[in-house]
């Protein structure tokens, strides 16, 4: 793996970064004032073909890898504008479809994904599963007069399914061999009979809002399961992985973003005749933060790397210590940009006091930094299993 990066994700950095300061925070905060989503933005990222950038070309993306869209959403999110639902649509449901989805879902799917004409999102989530991927209590039963799909069940916490064109669900079917319930994944469309949804109420300040999901018997065609039925755990965590790995990248954007205004202040700021950032204690804490972002962006780009190589149990370790150095160097740098802005830090003007809540996502969704370390104790350590 490449420790320094080549000149075209350099290129491709530089030039997502223009795009991100054209519309800057102020232009994000005034869509979630509004509550509606970036769409200005969303647009013209997919027109300039950075939303598809993962995608395969033969299907309208840019046929790179979780490497470039990484790069994309963390840019984007250091220039104050990140777009939540590239975490989901082209990073988890655009890859899961590309691995495993049919000729038709390709075609159906991909093309509009890149171009932004179509968006997705991803329901796993559920109010008694928790972390916990083998209790989801979601079930999907065949018709057997029609071989259609019937789903029952509950989602919660899922991102922009009001804009969105469908969902991708998570369920568990039964196995004829065994009689136990394996994860598969189906394509939800918005409208479908008995496909419910309602708006959680959330303090964070976002343009994606969240929502509970209720299925109740949602007849699918046979044609909305992705893949095959029986590599629901394969299907599953093809899309986990990437899901962790542009975790970390909106982590990593939002910290450099805070970081970048409190450096600005300490430049500025005079008192007693010498700007803050003089004093060792606003610089060594401002320093100490730039140092566990670039920690956290070197694991994210590993985890990338192993990714797009084909290597999905390396990167499976690599995605979850990047989520979890990520998601805290992005809550330590918000703190301390607030801290370093004393009380201008938590003005509407300076725009960090919103991050407060926001960075602390990073440490919780998609999944839990104890969970991590429960993963890496067991899985890397070799350590017995706690739960």
């Amino acid at each position: 793996m490449p420790v320094i990066e080549s000149e075209e994700h350099k290129a491709l950095r530089a030039a997502v970064s223009a795009l991100g300061h054209k519309y800057g925070r102020a232009y994000f905060t005034h869509t979630v004032e509004e509550g509606r989503p970036a769409t200005e933005l969303w647009s013209e990222a997919a027109k300039l073909g950075y939303l598809g950038v993962n995608l395969p070309e033969e299907h309208g993306g840019g046929g790179g890898g979780i490497a470039e869209l990484s790069i994309v959403l963390e840019e984007l999110g250091a220039a104050g504008c990140p777009l939540l639902l590239m975490v989901v649509s082209p990073a988890i449901c655009g890859t899961v479809i590309a691995r495993f989805g049919t000729d038709e879902q390709k075609r159906a799917w991909l093309p509009a994904l890149a171009d932004g004409t179509r968006i997705m999102a991803f329901g796993i989530t559920e109010p008694d599963a928790g972390s916990n991927s083998h209790r989801i209590t979601t079930t999907a039963r065949r018709d057997p007069a029609t071989g259609d799909w019937l789903l029952t069940g509950r989602k919660v916490f899922v991102s922009g399914v009001d804009i969105a064109d469908a969902t991708l669900i998570v369920g568990r079917t039964e196995d004829a061999r065994t009689g136990r319930l394996k994860p598969c994944l189906f394509i939800v469309p918005r409208d479908t009979p008995g496909f419910q949804r309602h708006r959680i109420d959330m303090e964070l300040s976002a343009s994606e809002k969240q929502f509970e999901l209720v299925l109740d018997d949602v007849r699918l065609p046979a044609g909305a399961l992705v893949g095959d039925e029986d590599a629901g755990l394969l299907q599953l965590f093809a899309g986990l992985n990437p899901e962790r790995v542009m975790t970390a990248a909106f982590a990593i954007g939002m910290g450099r973003f805070a970081l970048s205004r409190a450096v600005e202040y300490a430049r500025e700021r005079t008192v007693w005749k010498a700007p803050i950032g003089s004093h060792q204690a606003i610089a060594h804490p401002l320093a100490q933060a730039h140092i566990d972002l670039e920690l956290a962006r070197l694991m994210m780009q590993k985890a990338a790397h192993l990714y797009d190589a084909g290597d999905d149990v390396g990167a499976g370790e690599a995605a979850n210590m990047a989520k979890y150095a990520a998601g805290e160097a992005c809550v330590k740098a918000v703190d301390q940009a607030v801290h370093t802005l004393g009380g201008n830090g938590l003005t509407r003007e300076f725009g960090l006091a919103s991050l407060i809540t926001a960075a602390r996502v990073s440490r919780i969704a998609p999944v839990s930094r104890e969970m991590i370390l429960n993963y890496v104790s067991h899985q890397t350590l070799g350590l017995p299993k706690s739960y």
